[in-house]
């Protein structure tokens, strides 16, 4: 198979910086609670200034959570993003693969959170930032891979 290169368009570039500025913030909370599990810094940042866990399933899924986002969104969405940017079909592969995962856990919290999060924030910033902004993200890496690798630009 010869090499394909896909260059990056305009679109490219807005959804890696887009996806850049949605994730990074939670991974650098998540990597917190990663470094000191019970700290008031990683509740602070998580799930509120002086909240506390919910309880143990709350502290539970949060942890599980960001160990998963390190062990396998992070790499994938860095390494994609990488390849994407050179143009390479594994990029958009790692991408949809981020994407998916982007969704999938997305719609898990809007049963496990939204009655949580919506009331203490409302709604611009929940059907944005807190939930809203990942799930585009989600969709629109998705989508755009399967675009691009279908021989389609945007």
């Amino acid at each position: 198979m010869p090499n394909q290169n896909i260059e990056p368009t305009l679109f490219t570039w807005i959804l890696v910086i887009f996806g850049a500025i949605t994730l990074l913030p939670l991974v650098l909370a998540q990597l917190t609670m990663l470094i000191r599990s019970d700290g008031q810094r990683a509740k602070d940042s998580l799930i509120g200034k002086g909240e506390d866990w919910r309880d143990k399933t709350h502290f539970r899924s949060a942890y599980g959570f960001a160990w998963a986002d390190w062990v396998l969104l992070v790499p994938l969405g860095v390494t994609g993003s990488i390849g994407v940017l050179m143009g390479q079909p594994w990029g958009y592969v790692l991408w949809g693969a981020t994407g998916t995962m982007s969704l999938y856990s997305n719609v898990v919290l809007w049963f496990l959170e939204k009655e949580y999060v919506y009331p203490s924030c409302g709604p611009v910033a929940y059907y944005t930032y807190y939930w809203g902004f990942f799930v585009l993200w989600g969709a629109a890496a998705l989508s755009y891979t399967a675009l691009r690798l279908s021989g389609i630009t945007i």
